[in-house]
């Protein structure tokens, strides 16, 4: 049985040309024609020195050929009625497979429509067998000449890697046992005019991978499952959120005052109100001004930019979900997230068995937890009190500030530069009682004032997820913003202000509540194993190109 469709894609025009059969709009064959002709120009007749490689020249004379010989359209057209080649391959019918190799009568082989880019591709004659790829998988599919229109053969069987083809056929089986779609009707979809790395075997430069990962994707299966996984892990957590009771809310991008955290915003300018704005920091202002006004659970998955250092950890775009609960506590937000990431690597995998680099991290299990006094002194060899103690720890060490530098603040280096170290990767670790002088926002322990309600969780040799009690009382959440703003550096203080309208909201009134940040690409690097941020954000911020090429000249 032929196909619906044919190697000449062309919408009906009135004025035609015909090749072979084969009816195309004249104004659209004679376009073509001059653009991929490769010593024509478009806009004189004087053959023109190409500056392409040789790979693409050839790629760009095969096109033209294919339009004057077969009239081909290179772009496709409105498929309906396609299969993920997943589904297609699921089709296949043994039974009736082996009854049409009695009978070719008998042909109840069911018919598929596929799509996809080619990644393999063999002509022998007569056949010709190509694999192609979508994002569910791989399929082949078999061409025969006699199957199928000649000129959607002799497309078939000139293919380069990386065209993208539509087929139409019966799902069957190869003689080695291969399942194939046995193709009676192909058509081009899209020519690539670009080669794809060697052999298909992926881009094996890291850099290259981040910048073009449009082909990283279609050369690398784990590249687009790791995406998935991704959207799997996001989707989770937010039908966990939704059915813990939380409401998903959206709380601004660009902002007046850069607050929620401590660090260096990107600054912009609205040109109509004629004043200066932030892109995020933070969420964290605006949810607890939900608080105020009577939204008992709310979260928001979203970005938060920061203008600050490039690592294997670090994006200055990066994506979080932060959440707060009226009436609870640092402690809800430990059972919460503790279940939350349980639930989501349950979803994609095996939770008591997570591989991550060279650790494998269980989550079934009820995580650790230790204290921040508590694993400073063992890594510092000092209590984190001791001021005196601690200034010359910081100089034994090299610290040039040691001198000058607030103690709390010299605390907090020490603590991230020796003792965060110091945790098991393979153990989800929640280091709990932070000091309140690194903690403005969190709400301070009844009876010892220098310590805070406040956890961060760990694992993998990365801080993860970070919880308040959150300071509810504006007399001290003033007091703490002034001490912040006086603590920091002129380059932080250049960009900071205090911001009265959430000062004016806990004057109205937040009740008490618990916090939570959990970052979002971090949490997929160790459910997806990958070691680098940037192997789980689809486009990771990069040095402009021609910026790296003089840097290396």
């Amino acid at each position: 049985m032929r196909g619906k469709f044919s190697c000449n894609r062309f919408p009906d025009a009135t004025r035609s040309a015909s090749n072979n059969g084969n009816t195309i709009p004249l104004f659209v064959a004679l376009f073509l024609h001059i653009r991929y002709h490769p010593t024509i120009t478009m806009t004189d007749n004087k053959p023109q020195q190409q500056d392409e490689s040789q790979l693409v020249a050839a790629r760009r004379a095969k096109m033209g050929r294919w339009i004057d010989d077969y009239g081909v359209y290179p772009w496709g057209n409105r498929e309906d009625n396609l299969s993920s080649l997943e589904d297609a391959r699921a089709v296949f019918d043994q039974s009736a497979h082996d009854a049409f190799k009695e009978n070719s009568e008998n042909d109840a082989r069911p018919r598929v429509k596929v799509a996809g880019r080619c990644v393999q591709h063999r002509a022998m004659g007569k056949l010709t067998f190509l694999v192609i790829r979508d994002d569910s998988g791989d399929l082949q599919i078999s061409c025969s000449k006699s199957a199928m229109p000649i000129e959607q053969f002799k497309v078939a069987s000139k293919l380069d890697y990386g065209d993208i083809v539509v087929a139409e056929g019966a799902m069957g089986m190869t003689n080695k046992g291969e399942i194939c779609v046995w193709a009676d009707s192909f058509g081009l979809a899209c020519k690539s005019l670009a080669p794809p790395p060697e052999k298909f075997h992926g881009l094996s430069d890291a850099e290259l991978r981040y910048r073009q990962r449009y082909v990283d994707m279609y050369t690398s299966d784990d590249t687009i499952k790791t995406f998935k996984t991704r959207s799997r892990i996001v989707s989770t957590i937010r039908s966990f959120m939704h059915d813990e009771g939380y409401v998903e809310v959206e709380t601004p991008m660009m902002q007046p005052v850069a607050g929620g955290a401590a660090a260096k915003p990107f600054e912009t300018h609205h040109n109509a109100l004629g004043i200066p704005l932030f892109l995020r920091i933070a969420p964290e202002l605006y949810l607890k001004r939900l608080l105020v006004g009577g939204m008992r659970k709310v979260f928001e998955i979203n970005r938060n930019f920061r203008n600050e250092g490039v690592s294997r950890k670090h994006n200055p775009e990066f994506t979080m979900l932060e959440s707060y609960q009226a009436f609870g506590d640092c402690e809800t937000m430990l059972e919460l997230t503790e279940e939350m990431i349980r639930s989501a690597a349950n979803a994609v995998g095996d939770a008591s068995s997570m591989q991550f680099g060279d650790h494998v991290i269980d989550y079934a299990k009820p995580f650790d937890r230790v204290g921040y006094g508590e694993v400073f002194e063992q890594a510092v060899g000092c209590s984190m009190h001791d001021e005196a103690a601690i200034r010359a720890k910081a100089k034994e060490l090299g610290f040039g500030d040691a001198d000058s530098k607030n103690h709390w603040l010299l605390v907090s280096d020490l603590f991230d530069g020796y003792a965060e170290p110091m945790l098991n990767p393979s153990r989800p670790t929640f280091v709990t009682d932070f000091p309140s002088a690194i903690s403005p926002l969190t709400r301070p322990h009844e009876n010892e004032e220098t310590l805070s309600h406040r956890w961060e969780l760990f694992v993998g040799d990365m801080e993860i997820a970070n919880a308040y009690t959150e300071l509810n009382d504006p007399d001290l959440q003033l007091q703490r913003f002034t001490e912040q703003m006086q603590g920091a550096d002129d380059e932080v203080n250049a960009f900071r202000s205090l911001d009265d309208d959430f000062i004016h909201a806990l004057r109205v009134g937040m009740p008490p509540a618990g916090g939570l940040g959990l970052g979002i690409d971090r949490l997929v690097m160790l459910l997806t194993g990958m070691e680098s941020i940037r192997d789980v954000i689809l486009f990771p911020l990069m040095r402009p190109q021609e910026q790296t090429d003089e840097a290396d000249a």
